[in-house]
C-alpha cells in the first residue's frame, strides 16, 4: 500500500503550471514543513522534513486558487518517484506525494494558541452541587 497522510505548513506559494495538452490540467507544485521531533545532542529539539507535493486536475486548482505561504493543511496522497537528465547529463531522482486530498488545519489568520483559547473560552462552569458526581 501506498498512502501518505501529512500536516504541515506550505513554505511558499504553490508554483502553478496548465499542462501543454488538450484537457489544459492544472499542476500545482509546493513544499511542505512537517515537523518532526529529533534528538540533537541530548536535547529534544523541533526539526522539520521538507516534502515536495504535487497536485493534478482538481486538487491543483484548489492548491492554485486557495494555499499560500504559511497555511497549514493536511494532505493525503501518495508517493511517486521518478528520474530525468538535466543539462549537464547528470541522472537526477526525484521524490514527490502526489495530493489525491488537501484540507485546511486552522482557520484563516489563526494559530494554534488561538484556537486553544477559542476553545477554553467555550466550556461553561457548572458548580460542583450541581455534578452528579464527586
Amino acid at each position: 500500500m501506498n498512502k501518505v497522510e501529512l500536516i504541515g505548513r506550505l513554505t511558499k506559494d504553490p508554483d502553478v503550471k496548465t499542462a501543454q495538452n488538450e484537457s489544459g490540467t492544472t499542476i500545482a507544485r509546493y513544499t511542505l514543513a512537517v515537523d518532526r521531533k529529533g534528538r540533537s545532542k541530548g536535547n529534544d529539539e523541533q526539526t522539520a522534513d521538507f516534502i515536495s507535493v504535487v497536485a493534478f486536475g482538481s486538487s491543483g486548482d484548489f492548491a492554485s486558487k486557495y494555499l499560500k505561504k504559511g497555511l497549514k493543511i493536511a494532505v493525503v496522497g501518495h508517493i511517486q518517484t521518478g528520474s530525468y537528465t538535466n543539462k549537464d547529463g547528470v541522472r537526477v531522482y526525484t521524490t514527490d506525494v502526489v495530493a489525491e486530498d488537501q484540507e485546511f488545519v486552522e482557520s484563516k489568520g489563526s494559530s494554534a494558541s488561538e484556537n486553544v483559547a477559542e476553545a477554553a473560552s467555550s466550556f461553561v462552569d457548572i458548580p460542583d452541587e450541581q455534578m452528579p458526581f464527586k
